[in-house]
């Protein structure tokens, strides 16, 4: 669906709801297939950030941007291949440190590392401890999760349909910088999950919103798409999962 981004988001947090770089959360809703590259390398797929390549790898930013002589670390590109470890005879550099568990960007950022391993999640969604999800949306299911072409369901009713939140949680981005889905909502939910809701007609929540089950946050549409519908995706620590694992049978 999306073809290529590389963007920053920011996300409110902590006391006073202090601004972080929340740019890992543009990495959740992109994965696609690529051909293997050797150890200590890593292939740059859309949606990709250099903050969550970093991270996934165990390495500082500073680090890749020094092995692979980067000179705008917001400008790297998909089918870019990057050295993700140390060259041979080199330190290590300072390892990155594990961001706060109670910070909304750290289980934002647990995208996977390369699209296997997000298959492989999906394809084991016992691993996740379940969660209690309602219809975000009446409409009908035209598009069924695979984990591999489709990372989500796609429903499609008429424009301005509402769309709940499928789970209570905190909205952790809402806009339309993520090019392929629109008008997008994120929701952060309890255990590590994130709910997404793309190419919404409007949005009716703001980032760092708490949002009930079943609270309209938006209304269907067809922004930075060909028909009016919603794509809705579930992540657990960033790996997508069937939605239908824990949706209520229609």
């Amino acid at each position: 669906m999306a073809t290529g981004l590389n963007s920053r988001l920011k996300l409110e947090f902590g006391q006073g709801f202090k601004r972080v770089a929340c740019a890992a959360l543009v990495a959740l809703l992109a994965a696609c297939g690529s051909a293997p590259v050797g150890p200590g390398f890593y292939r740059v797929e859309r949606g990709d950030t250099l903050y969550q390549i970093a991270r996934s790898n165990r390495q500082s930013v500073s680090s890749i941007v020094r092995w692979n002589n980067l000179s705008n670390p917001d400008a790297i590109e998909v089918g870019q291949v990057l050295r993700v470890s140390p060259p041979a005879g080199s330190s290590a550099g300072a390892q990155r440190t594990t961001p706060r568990a109670s910070s909304s960007a750290s289980a934002a950022a647990s995208a996977p590392r390369d699209s296997a391993a997000d298959t492989t999640a999906s394809a084991s969604p016992a691993a996740a401890a379940p969660i209690s999800l309602v219809w975000p949306s009446a409409g009908q299911v035209i598009r069924s999760f695979d984990g591999r072409d489709s990372k989500g369901i796609d429903i499609v009713n008429t424009a301005g349909t509402p769309i709940v939140a499928a789970a209570p949680g905190t909205v952790v981005y809402a806009g339309n910088g993520l090019r392929g889905y629109g008008n997008l909502l994120i929701i952060k939910h309890e255990g590590d999950y994130l709910t997404a809701y793309a190419h919404n007609q409007s949005l009716f929540v703001k980032e760092g919103q708490a949002v009930s089950q079943g609270q309209k946050i938006a209304e269907m549409g067809s922004s930075d798409n060909d028909r009016v519908m919603l794509h809705f995706e579930l992540r657990y620590q960033g790996r997508s999962i069937d939605p239908a694992r824990d949706l209520p049978p229609r």
